[in-house]
């Protein structure tokens, strides 16, 4: 990514948290990312690591309409997405996507155990949840033109934790520098 994308998508979404009336701590530590597609608008995210302790941590997470968080799951990781403000679509499931997978997988939506079946979509509105055990593989999406989503979560290791369906994804963006940087994000060195 661009620098200049990079810079521009953290002040979008400095724009809609205020706009929705969410205070940012001070100093918060961004996490911009395109997993390494170099395509953020259609693969893409903007994170805010509000809480970052060894047992557990907070997110903050912003989205444009296209922008799809590829499908993952995490080996240790519990974690709770919510949805802010705006639409979010989250798809599930059971293992590894491959087609003509149907298997059944159980997850909590506001906090009530629900079943589906691997490729159902589960569509949130502003305050629902939904409860991921380590192993569920999710992909998700804002449903409106902009999305504010928060995390709760275990602690977890950005870099050997994740399992991404598409093995060309790195979780980290290669950063292409344009202009100065207006944040330094958890990756930048």
């Amino acid at each position: 990514m661009k620098r200049s994308e990079i810079n521009q998508l953290i002040l979008d979404a400095t724009a809609c948290f205020q706009a929705r009336g969410w205070s940012l701590p001070p100093n918060p530590r961004w996490d911009v990312t395109d997993f390494g597609l170099g395509n953020w608008e259609r693969w893409g995210l903007v994170l805010v690591n509000l809480s970052e302790q060894p047992e557990y941590c907070e997110k903050l997470m912003y989205a444009k309409r296209g922008m799809v968080t590829p499908a993952h799951c995490h080996r240790l990781k519990k974690e709770d997405i919510i949805c802010r403000w705006g639409g979010l679509r989250v798809t599930l499931w059971a293992q590894k996507p491959s087609i003509g997978d149907h298997e059944a997988v159980n997850v909590q939506i506001n906090g009530e155990s629900r079943m589906f079946f691997s490729w159902d979509s589960v569509m949130l509105g502003p305050g629902e949840r939904i409860t991921l055990e380590p192993g569920v593989w999710h992909e998700f999406e804002p449903t409106t033109d902009d999305c504010i989503m928060g995390e709760v979560s275990t602690a977890n290791d950005d870099v050997s934790d994740n399992c991404f369906a598409n093995s060309e994804i790195g979780r980290f963006s290669e950063v292409r520098e344009d202009e100065e940087p207006i944040v330094r994000l958890v990756n930048d060195r």
